[in-house]
């Protein structure tokens, strides 16, 4: 039944680490709420059922238990459970309480992936119900689905490194920007299961400064790291052998939307005839065409302050990501394959299909 109980999620957030940021200081959805908070998305208070207040609760604590989860995939988590509590008895009730839980999970987190993996979750485990003779039937079929899609989402950075290692070979020196989880897999897969000696230039990545996390998490691996600035990527394009970076999201045209100085480098990369691959699981796969860099989603133009003191009347200009087109992209590595970006659009027809 519907609860009077209303879940305060702070500030919209993007990101994992924004994510994170923001579980560390939201009360607990169940415990720690001494009294009915608003839960504003947009102007408007989100009244929650004890379902969809089951799914924050389940995505909070994971977020907050496991740095290494993906937003995504966390979320995809929390509405497998949503599917195995439902007390729906007809397909549209079950629809419906899994739009309600992804709106309430997006409230925690802006990410673009989180948006495309509840969508492509959804469409995944119900696009078959017609087929079954029975609800109950359906519902179970509707749950092993779910932990279908839950297993592809937790093991494609395995498969993505296993796909991701004819490209490095002994000697090479790659270039990364900033810190992604994904490609910390590939990176440390290839060092550990395949014996490749190779080193790494890392970006410092600012103003979040994450090329520190990256630089941080090779080292402990063994692997021999250089921490740059931003600015001299191209200064060091030619000593680089290729760039491999993440992506926040993929989009149509196979471009990707990722963090803010991506696109340089790979107008960079370019002029040097240097390869850029990018390593994206497919539930980043998203029904987003940007034209150019200001049509990008709302989530991703705002940066917030910087920490360096300004003076007053002075504008700052702090975007989370860029978008970097097809033509600069050499590769996508993902878990449906190697792709063109051309291929990309088929297969976000397969996918959502």
């Amino acid at each position: 039944r519907t609860m009077s109980v209303e879940v305060y999620s702070g500030t919209i957030t993007h990101g994992r680490q924004d994510a994170e940021r923001a579980a560390s200081k939201i009360p607990h959805p169940l415990y720690d709420a001494p009294r009915p908070l608003g839960m504003h998305v947009g102007a408007a208070p989100l009244l929650c059922t004890a379902l969809t207040l089951l799914c924050a609760v389940q995505f909070v604590e994971l977020v907050k238990n496991d740095r290494h989860m993906p937003v995504a995939v966390a979320a995809v988590r929390a509405l497998t459970e949503v599917l195995k509590s439902s007390s729906a008895t007809t397909m549209m009730g079950v629809q419906q309480e899994l739009h309600d839980a992804s709106v309430q999970l997006q409230s925690y987190s802006s990410a673009i992936s989180l948006q495309s993996g509840c969508k492509l979750f959804t469409r995944f485990v119900t696009r078959t119900a017609k087929e079954s003779v029975s609800f109950e039937e359906c519902k179970k079929q509707l749950i092993d689905r779910g932990e279908q899609f839950m297993q592809r989402t937790a093991t494609s950075r395995q498969k993505i490194s296993s796909l991701a290692d004819p490209f490095i070979s002994d000697g090479h020196t790659v270039l990364v920007h900033g810190f992604s989880r994904g490609v910390t897999s590939v990176l440390v897969h290839a060092a550990a299961s395949e014996q490749k000696r190779f080193s790494v230039l890392v970006t410092e990545s600012r103003p979040d400064n994450s090329g520190y996390d990256m630089v941080t998490e090779l080292h402990k691996h063994g692997i021999p790291t250089t921490l740059i600035m931003d600015s001299a990527a191209a200064h060091l394009m030619q000593k680089i052998d290729f760039v491999l970076v993440g992506a926040e999201a993929v989009v149509e045209n196979g471009g990707i939307i990722n963090k803010i100085g991506t696109f340089q480098l790979a107008i960079a990369a370019k002029a040097f005839s240097r390869p850029l691959y990018v390593a994206a699981e497919c539930y980043k796969f998203a029904r987003v065409y940007p034209l150019d860099q200001f049509d990008l989603p709302e989530a991703t133009r705002n940066g917030g302050p910087l920490s360096l003191p300004i003076p007053d009347g002075v504008k700052v200009v702090n975007p989370k990501c860029d978008y970097t087109p097809p033509a600069y992209i050499t590769l996508l590595i993902t878990d449906l394959g190697v792709l063109t970006p051309s291929a990309v659009s088929d297969e976000l027809i397969k996918l959502y299909n």
